[in-house]
């Protein structure tokens, strides 16, 4: 028996379902692991993307984004 990995980016249960479905109907047999994201990463995104929704962030042109990047 051989192992490999597949990732699947589905985009709700349902498309899961019909995955673990296709690989009991052959007989494969697999484990969905439920790995999570480090709390404190998460944390940040959701702090940044708050920050965003409320005006607060920089935008930077194409032509200054090298001197934007050697300023900081």
């Amino acid at each position: 028996m051989e192992a490999i990995n597949i990732k699947a980016f589905t985009e709700d249960v349902s498309q899961v379902e019909a995955i673990k479905a296709f690989m009991k109907t052959l007989k494969i047999k697999f484990e969905v692991s439920e790995k999570q994201y480090n709390s404190d990463f998460v944390a940040k995104i959701k702090q940044s993307e708050s920050d965003f929704e409320k005006g607060n962030f920089t935008s930077v042109s194409k032509e200054n984004i090298n001197n934007y990047i050697d300023n900081l």
